[in-house]
């Protein structure tokens, strides 16, 4: 008999997540070198990581026989000293996603349900039916979450309602207005989650953490992967009220958050300068980029973070066509997407490089 007869039932069709192709398996299936390619299909930094947070990271592999703080104490503090705020308001994850996880694990059972955008981050929904939860799907006009409509769609099941700000893949903003107007009909019940990943890139961020101080059930998702080039080291973290981190510390793993990467976030935090770099990097490459989409005369969604949706026609064919020649983006279809890609920004070379080769595979 099947071992499935006894798994959780949910998991049968539950379809995994599936990353950006990593660079690897692209040579090696298409017998390309390593060096030729480049990718440009999971939002990461060009630039890589901090100088400072290698060496710290270096130094920090010379005590790996050690367990490492599981508190992240040191990490914690400096986010707190950082934010305003105060060491219990915050929880490691790794990455923001095992933080998803820990909430989950917290506040959703099998009956219940989340709400998210129609076009929002995949993970969201899937978490949710790890644990029985539905997914309530609001539709986004113009790929912007629908707030008031998300808001209305909440039912006494709903436990979770995410909010990505920018969304991913979108790349789409919701103001500080429309923010503090879906609180205002928030029930208690509901906790609310900001996935803030690309907040690094704005110019004029809302403020999500007003909410946390007031002791709302809510919870900011913030990572160490997009601006400060760490996403190897899988760091993201959890704002919210005491209360509400001290139920998700309950579900958290001991050691969670290995020493090399605790080492490396923390040195990382600390180098302002290279953050700034990096967002001025982003911004001068989102600006090429759509002004490019523009004048091959292709639809794109104007962007607020580190990468740009554009409309090709055949996503998934486009996407092996640029493959073929060394460039990397991401299809869509499993966003319900299919004639969109997206383009993560890289170094000004690689812009150009990606733009030179979507002309060939477009015929432009």
């Amino acid at each position: 008999m099947s071992i499935w007869n006894y798994a959780n039932p949910q998991l049968k069709d539950l379809v995994a997540y599936e990353p950006g192709k990593p660079i690897e398996d692209v040579a090696r299936e298409r017998g390309l070198k390593p060096e030729d390619i480049i990718k440009l299909a999971s939002n990461e930094n060009p630039l890589g990581p901090s100088p400072k947070a290698v060496e710290a990271m270096k130094k920090a592999v010379e005590e790996v026989h050690i367990y490492p703080d599981g508190a992240s104490w040191k990490l914690r503090n400096a986010l707190a000293e950082k934010f305003g705020l105060e060491m219990g308001n915050f929880i490691m994850g790794c990455g923001s996603n095992e933080v998803i996880e820990f909430i989950g694990h917290a506040f959703l059972k099998p009956g219940d349900n989340i709400i998210t955008a129609e076009h929002a981050f995949l993970v969201y929904k899937l978490m949710a039916k790890v644990f029985g939860a539905d997914t309530i799907e609001v539709p986004d006009p113009g790929y912007v979450h629908d707030l008031d409509a998300m808001a209305a769609a909440i039912t006494p099941n709903t436990k979770e309602v995410f909010i990505a700000n920018p969304n991913n893949p979108t790349g789409t903003l919701v103001t500080q207005e429309q923010i503090d107007r879906f609180m205002a009909k928030v029930p208690e019940h509901v906790v609310v989650v900001f996935d803030e990943a690309y907040y690094e890139f704005l110019d004029n961020p809302p403020d999500t953490l007003k909410y946390v101080r007031e002791g709302r059930n809510v919870v900011v998702l913030r990572t160490f992967s997009k601006i400060q080039g760490l996403a190897g080291t899988r760091v993201g973290y959890g704002i919210a009220n005491k209360e509400l981190i001290d139920v998700l510390q309950r579900t958290r793993q001991p050691f969670n958050l290995n020493s090399i990467a605790q080492a490396g976030a923390l040195a990382g935090l600390l180098d302002e300068e290279h953050q700034a770099k990096t967002k001025r990097i982003t911004d001068e490459g989102r600006d090429y980029l759509q002004k490019q989409f523009g004048a091959m005369g292709l639809e794109y969604i104007p962007s607020y973070a580190n990468f740009v949706l554009v409309k090709v026609g055949d996503g998934n064919a486009v996407f092996k066509a640029m493959m073929d020649k060394g460039v990397i983006v991401r299809a869509m279809a499993a966003y319900k997407l299919p004639e969109w890609v997206r383009i993560s920004i890289g170094t000004m070379p690689q812009n150009e490089r990606c733009i030179e080769v979507l002309k060939q595979v477009l015929g432009r």
